[in-house]
């Protein structure tokens, strides 16, 4: 448990397949940045996959990371960013798989 402003908080981060079902999972301390806290958890994609996520998880490094193994980032940029990065709005809504899987819990 980690302490934010709201009290004591934890996230859990999850890593789901094409079905839904979870591939990793992983509690953080609520005050924890996503993306920093999400390169052990990616290590569980190889070439080939596509990376579905939500701009907290938008870094230089991150895609960089997940580039160099084969892993398409397909990751919604921060509105802040000066250079835009390929992003596919149809890929994206396959990410309700993962609010589904959080959902079941």
């Amino acid at each position: 448990m980690g302490r934010s402003r709201g009290g004591l908080t934890t996230k859990i981060h999850a890593l789901v397949d094409a079905n839904g079902l979870p591939v990793v999972l992983k509690l953080t301390e609520g005050q924890a940045h996503d993306g920093a806290s999400a390169s052990d958890m990616l290590d569980a994609l190889s070439e080939g996959q596509i990376l579905l996520a939500d701009r907290a998880y938008d870094s230089d490094r991150l895609r960089h990371s997940l580039g160099e193994r084969g892993v398409f980032a397909n990751v919604r940029p921060m509105t802040g960013r000066k250079h835009t990065l390929p992003f596919s709005t149809w890929l994206y809504r396959q990410r309700n798989l993962v609010e589904r899987f959080f959902s079941k819990l």
